[in-house]
This record gives structure tokens, C-alpha cells and sequence, in this order.
């Protein structure tokens, strides 16, 4: 019997109304299920699939690792999958992520394995997380590889969020400062023209070029707005096609502290996702593989295509990823060591973890440069345009005493 997805409506025992799906091969499951749970159901109704419905649904990453915690959890207590599944369902309150586990259990009960049902799902589960959690049930120790996957999660939501948290201030900052001098502009120094034509004075030079510059905003300020969302526009357009997406992402590794940043965070994300792949158990060649098309950067990408055909070749990864002169010294140094150990797995993801702490410090020395920096220009800015004003007033007033 196939499983049947229901909405319902349900008192529970503090007599509040809730509401949600369930899965269930019948109505009468269903009010079991929902009694089990000690509610008390008014209303149930047969519903679409979960699993189509929540693909078009964006889950965040908070949820994500919430899930593969919860799914480590109970898969170490040696709970079956589908059991496992179906108390997941149970526990989590966001409507998107109800769905997603109840496509993901419905799945499981026709048949396919864990690996396969998340497959089915490229949006929310990627490559990485596919390939241990299939090596986990494949070798019978998904219990032993999902604690190492929920805490690479974990930690790669924590680099996320510091980077995100480092770059809040600066960006308000900034559009602060571009609405007040607009403000500024638009409503403030026009009031002076006025004066300026009743007075019939000279309009001293910087504040003539104020007022045009009023002027031209309020005349052709739209224009700055439409160029604007064009550029951004024309910018994500390069990523369409693969040769304008390389000299795109060749020129951000060319610019001079971005670029470093951005070639260590791709960084961090390969070791991680290499040393997680091989500390499943996963090929090398088939780790590198995933580990590629998790990378970002077309350029990188290409050099890492080179890197596996020599490690196919019979060829060292240190040594595969020095010959590329791309990577970090760092990097294939510490690799070659770890091939020599027979430790890579370990070294990749205490490299990883290093190269996360150096865009970690390099984002707040940068933050830490830029908000002063940001304050100044604001500063200047508005002190600018208000005492060359103010000044032009005086000189007015000057001439008529």
C-alpha cells in the first residue's frame, strides 16, 4: 500500500489548535499516528505528495544541520531508517522541512535507500553529503559516519554565519552613508538655490557644483538605478556561460586581498570535503571528484580536473596539487605528509580547519580597517556638503553687509 500524505487540524492536550502533514497508508493510520502523538484531530484531509511540494521550497542550512543532528542521533540509538524518519517528521516545526522528510520517508518505504532518496532531492542535499551517507550504508556504519557529517555542517555553517556577521556592519554602514548624502542632495541642498536666485549673488564655485549635482540627481538619478541593476544583472549573466564565468572567477582570484580570501575559503571547502569523503572510506579518485564540483571557482575547478587525471595517472596528491602552481604551499605540503602518514584524511581536515581560521582573522582585520574607514567618508561627505553651504551663506551675507 502506498503512503498517503494527509493535512490535519488537531487539539492537543492544552486544548491549543495545531495544525501540519502527516504520512500515513491510511485516514484511520492517520488519527492513530495523531493520537499517538496525543492530539485530538477535527480534521484531516488527503493532501499532494511531500516530496514535489517541498523541492520548491528553500531549506536553510540551520535546518539542514539540525536534521543530520537529529538523524545522527537517533541512527546511533541503532533506530531503523524509517523509524527514524518518522519521529524526525514528528520533531521538527518547519513546514518545509515536515515535507522534505516525509518525501524522504516515503522513499524509504518504496524501496530506495537513504542515498537515493536524497539524490532525488540535488537542491537541498549536496554531492558530499550523498556520497558518505551512501558509503555509510553500503559498509553498515552510517552510525559511525554521520557524526563527523553533521559536525562538517556544522562547522562550515559556523565559517558562513562569521563571515556573514563580519560583513553586516560595513554594508549598513555604507548604505547609510550613500541615503544620507542622497538625502542630503535631493531635499536639503536645493533649498539653497532659492536663496541664492532671491539674493541675486554669485553662487560661489563648490556650491554651484553641488547644486548641479542636485540637479543631474534629480533629473537623471533613475538612470544610476537602472545602470546599477544592469551591472549586477550583466554579472550574474557571466556565470551562464562557461568561458565568461572563467575570466570572471580567474579576475576575483586576481584581485589583491579578495582574491586570497576567496582561494582559501574554496580551500577550506576542498579539505573538508576530500578529508570527510576519505575518512568515509570513499576512493580517492571518487572523492576528488565530489570534491571538485563542490568547489565554486571555475579555475580552481579546472586545476583539481588536472589533479585527478595525474592522481589516476599514478601520481601523488601532494605532489598532483603543487604542479598546479595555484594552491597553497600549505596545502600540498601538508597533504604530501599526510600521504606519507597515512593520515591525509586527518591532516585535510585540520588543513581545512586552518585555512577557515585564516579567513576568519583576515575578514575581521578587514572589517576592523573598514569601519573606520566607512565613518570617515561618511563624515567627510556630509560635513562636506554642509559646510559648503553653509559657507556659501556667509559669503552671501557678507557681500550684502
Amino acid at each position: 500500500m502506498s503512503t498517503s500524505y494527509y493535512k490535519y487540524q488537531a487539539f492537543d492536550v492544552q486544548g491549543q489548535l495545531r495544525s501540519g502533514q502527516i504520512s500515513a497508508d491510511s485516514e484511520r493510520e492517520a488519527v492513530r499516528m495523531l493520537q499517538g502523538k496525543n492530539l485530538t484531530p477535527v480534521k484531516i484531509q488527503e493532501t499532494k505528495q511531500a516530496g514535489e511540494f517541498s523541492r520548491r521550497k528553500k531549506i536553510p542550512n540551520t535546518d539542514l544541520v539540525d536534521f543530520t543532528t537529529g538523524l545522527c542521533t537517533l541512527v546511533e540509538a541503532r533506530v531503523p531508517i524509517d523509524k527514524a524518519l518518522r519521529l524526525l517528521e514528528g520533531i521538527t516545526e518547519a513546514p518545509a522541512m515536515q515535507e522534505l522528510v516525509l518525501g524522504l520517508l516515503r522513499d524509504v518505504k518504496e524501496g530506495k535507500s537513504l542515498a537515493d532518496a536524497m539524490e532525488a532531492r540535488p537542491e537541498v542535499f549536496s554531492k558530499m553529503y550523498i556520497n558518505i551517507v551512501r558509503a555509510g550504508e553500503e559498509g553498515g556504519i552510517l552510525d559511525e559516519l554521520l557524526p563527523d557529517l553533521a559536525e562538517f555542517l556544522e562547522n562550515s555553517a559556523k565559517t558562513r554565519q562569521a563571515v556573514i556577521s563580519a560583513m553586516i556592519y560595513p554594508i549598513v554602514l555604507m548604505i547609510t552613508g550613500v541615503l544620507s548624502v542622497t538625502l542630503l542632495l535631493i531635499f536639503v541642498v536645493p533649498q539653497f538655490a532659492t536663496m541664492f536666485e532671491d539674493a541675486g549673488t554669485e553662487i560661489p564655485p563648490p556650491a554651484a557644483f553641488l547644486l548641479s549635482l542636485s540637479d543631474g540627481i534629480q533629473s537623471y538619478g533613475y538612470l544610476f538605478i537602472a545602470f546599477v541593476v544592469f551591472i549586477i544583472f550583466a554579472w550574474k549573466r557571466l556565470d551562464k556561460d562557461p568561458k565568461t564565468k572563467l575570466q570572471k572567477d580567474a579576475f576575483l582570484l586576481s584581485l589583491p586581498m579578495l582574491g586570497t580570501l576567496i582561494l582559501y575559503r574554496e580551500c577550506a571547502v576542498f579539505s573538508r570535503t576530500l578529508g570527510s569523503l576519505l575518512g568515509a572510506g570513499i576512493p580517492l579518485i571518487r572523492a576528488l571528484r565530489v570534491s571538485r564540483e563542490v568547489i565554486a571557482n571555475s579555475v580552481l575547478t579546472q586545476h583539481l580536473l588536472q589533479v585527478e587525471e595525474d592522481v589516476r595517472a599514478g601520481a601523488g596528491l601532494g605532489i598532483s596539487l603543487e604542479k598546479t602552481n595555484q594552491f597553497p604551499t600549505l596545502l600540498h605540503q601538508l597533504v604530501a605528509v599526510g600521504e606519507e602518514s597515512g593520515r591525509t584524511a586527518t591532516i585535510l581536515l585540520k588543513t581545512a580547519a586552518t585555512f577557515d581560521t585564516y579567513v576568519r582573522n583576515q575578514m575581521s582585520s578587514l572589517v576592523a580597517a573598514l569601519q573606520p574607514a566607512l565613518i570617515i567618508f561618511l563624515a567627510i561627505a556630509v560635513g562636506g556638503i554642509t559646510i559648503t553651504m553653509l559657507s556659501a551663506v556667509f559669503s552671501m551675507n557678507s557681500v550684502e553687509f
